[in-house]
This record gives C-alpha cells, structure tokens and sequence, in this order.
C-alpha cells in the first residue's frame, strides 16, 4: 500500500510478493501519488505568492486605509463645487426665495474645490464649524444664511460681536464653502413648510400664497400690439420689429368694423420696448392703434410661503399638542389657546410657517396655528379670532426638516458625496 506522510512516499511490500506484483504497486501508488504531490506543491506555492502580493502591494497602493475603504473608493469620488450647487437648486430653486432673503453660495473657496463631505446645520456657529473642520467637512448647507446684513470688515480675533467674521475668516482659511437656501427651501413644493405641515397627519396642503416667477415664460416684459390696414405694405415695419434683439414678433389677422387688419404683437423686454417705439416713430400714419401692455408674471404652482392644511380627520388640540412634540421631537412647546376653545376643541385646519410666522400667517383663518415665534400682540390677535396657537421656538420648527432634505441630498448627488447631519447645531433657547 502507499502512504502519503510530510510529501514523501513509503512502499511497503507484503511478504511474498512476487517481482510482477511489485512492479505493479509501482506503477499504480507510486507514479499517481508523485504527480499528486507535484500538484500539491504548486498550489502551495501559488498560494503563497498571493500571500506574499496582496501584503506588499495592498499596503503599497492603498497605504493606511481599510478594505472597507478601498472598497468604497470607487463611489466616494467627490463632487466639483458648481454641479453640487447646481443639484442643490434643482431641490429648491433660488429664484422662490423671498427678495429680502440672502441666498445662495455665500462663502466660495478659490477653484478648484471638489466637494467630499457635506454637512447641513440650521445655523452656522461656531461650534457648528468646529465640528465640521474636526470631521473634514468642506462644503456646509447652513438653512439660515450666516451672512445677512453687510460685514465691513473680516476680523479672526476675540472681538466682541464679530463671530460671523471669524466664522468667513475660519471658512476660507479651512477651504469650507458655505451655501443657505432659507426661504427658498421654506417655499419649494417638498421643502420645510411641507414637512412641517404633516404633524397632524393626513389631509390637503396648500400653500398659504402662491410664489411668483421670477419671469414670463417668454421672458419679456412688455407686450406691444398695433393694428395696421390690410391695404398698407406693412412687410417694412414687420421687418423692422422682428430685427429689434430681444423682441418676438407675432403676426394675425382680425375683423374690426367689417374691415380685414393686421394684428401685430410683439412681445418684448424693457430695452427692446423702447427700440421698437423708436423703430414705429416713422410710421404713425400707416397704423391705426398701438398699445403697450406690461406682463404679469404667473403664479408658481404649489409652492410659497406657509401651509394651509385640511386634515382627513379633525383632532382635539390635545391631541395636535401631542403630535406636534413628536414630528419636532420636543418635550414641551407654548400653547394660547383660542378664544371659546378648550383642549378637547377640534382641529379641522392648521396653519403652518416655519421660523416666524407673524407675517405669514395674520389673518389667515385656521382653528390652529403652529409655528416658531410670534409677537405678544400677534397671537392676541390670532387669539381673539378663536385660533389657538402653537410656539415651538423659531429654528426648533425648520431643524427636523434636515433629516429629510439629507436624504434627498444623498441620491440628487449619486453618492458622490457624504452627506451629515451637524451634532452641535441646537436652539439657543432652551426650556429649564
């Protein structure tokens, strides 16, 4: 029989056996059993030259990171500065942020700047930019912009007052972009007044007033119609107007007092409007009317500022209360109630704005209102109409949204960039 023991071979012959027999043992252990061992030493050794490559080269490569990590490179590529801008405006379109509101990129490192990690905070403090500078963070969506009013000056010491300007000085210095969408984001179909707006549950949601376009959808301004006689050349002034830059010209026919005219109209912007009247100047004789039109610009669909909510099913203030301190998670919020209410009075409509509705929200009728901060003599006015009131404490009514929009964030950007939540980013104010 033969026995394979630490790669060497051993014969052992029975007594008796014949030469035949024995050659015969050689031919079917011995031959069989060495290729097997060639065949066991190739693969030993094969394994390890792939031992031996993988602990040279990995570290070689890829020096001091984890598989995890190697295994990640190949989506956490990062995102050049303006295309992330230009997915965040295709979530919340900056053109329906509120003309007194500063919006946008407010803080631009110099080019190139490829953003690798995101984090999104309600305010931008500064311990809100020490954390972002611990964890690397190089792009920073602050809600409210952290830039408002003017700076004239960019100072990093401790002086008294000037945490913005340390706050620039900390950004550029660390390579940080800052971005604030604000009310934009308040506005947009999807955006905080619209999660804000499902505290209470299931029902119609619409926007408190409607935001306008920042244009036409021509993109004029003017409209100007004149009506020339069907037996006047009118090819000369038509040909004059259609070449006046920024002018579209239309062209008809229409029936006045049993007479064939030509309507012309021209649909065009401030500049142009002025051309054109100076190109018609000549021709005063040749048209019968001429008109200047100004064009209204249209209605955003579904988006502006606040939310006006019909629930599905009413609800008791009570209930609301308790709803509202879990969409927010808080433990307490500030209750007025309306005037003839009770905690058991039910809750058919709700009006929402998040941050300070004061404006937003006057006048509007609801049986309850749930936002930020208003002023005393606003929720007694609120109050004495019969609407209750909820005070949660102005960011305490945005921050939440965060979560949501993070998410949104993560597949608008394809998972090119880490997307945060800030930690530090809290009220100021807090209930003792």
């Amino acid at each position: 029989m033969a026995l394979l023991e630490s790669g060497s071979v051993t014969l052992q012959r029975p007594e008796g056996q014949s030469q035949v027999e024995k050659e015969a043992v050689i031919t079917n252990f011995v031959f069989p059993n060495l290729f097997q061992i060639f065949d066991f030493m190739k693969l030993r050794l094969l394994t390890q030259l792939c031992l031996v490559s993988y602990k040279t080269l990995i570290p070689t490569f890829f020096p001091k990171r984890s598989l995890n990590s190697v295994s990640r490179m190949s989506f956490q590529l990062g995102m050049d500065l303006h295309m992330v801008i230009s997915n965040l405006e295709k979530l919340a379109p900056l053109s329906l942020a509120e003309s007194w509101d500063n919006v946008g990129l407010l803080i631009e490192p110099s080019s190139p700047h490829i953003v690798k990690t995101m984090m999104l905070t309600n305010d931008l403090t500064e311990q809100v930019m020490d954390e972002a500078l611990e964890k690397k963070v190089n792009f920073i969506l602050s809600y409210h912009p952290p830039i408002f009013r003017p700076l004239k000056r960019l100072r990093s010491g401790t002086v008294r007052g000037a945490w913005k300007e340390r706050l620039v000085v900390r950004a550029l210095e660390g390579r940080v972009a800052v971005y604030s969408p604000h009310t934009a984001c308040d506005c947009v179909c999807g955006g905080v007044n619209d999660w804000l707006g499902q505290a209470l549950g299931l029902g119609s949601v619409v926007p408190i007033s409607h935001s306008i376009a920042s244009s036409t959808p021509s993109g004029a301004s003017h409209r100007l119609e004149l009506s020339i006689g069907r037996d006047v050349d009118a090819e000369e002034i038509i040909s004059h107007l259609k070449s006046v830059e920024g002018a579209g010209v239309q062209v008809c026919t229409v029936r006045s007092n049993s007479e064939d005219l030509l309507r012309v109209m021209v649909n065009c912007t401030g500049p142009a409007l002025a051309r054109a009247l100076g190109l018609l100047a000549p021709y005063t004789s040749v048209y019968q009317t001429v008109e200047v039109l100004a064009l209204s610009k249209p209605p955003v669909p579904n988006a502006g500022p606040g939310r006006l909510c019909t629930l599905d099913e009413p609800v008791t203030i009570a209930t609301a209360l308790q709803r509202i301190k879990a969409h927010l998670r808080l433990q307490h919020v500030r209750l007025a109630l309306g005037a003839q209410c009770t905690l058991e009075s039910l809750v058919r409509t709700m009006a929402v704005c998040a941050g300070s509705g004061s404006s937003v929200l006057n006048g509007v009728k609801a049986d309850l209102y749930l936002t930020g901060e208003m002023s005393h003599h606003d929720v007694l006015d609120a109050v004495a109409t019969g609407t209750s009131v909820v005070l949660c404490d102005h960011s305490n009514t945005e921050r939440g949204y965060l979560s949501q929009l993070g998410d949104r964030l993560k597949t608008q950007l394809e998972g090119k960039v880490d997307v945060l939540i800030s930690e530090r980013d809290r009220d100021p104010l807090q209930v003792m």
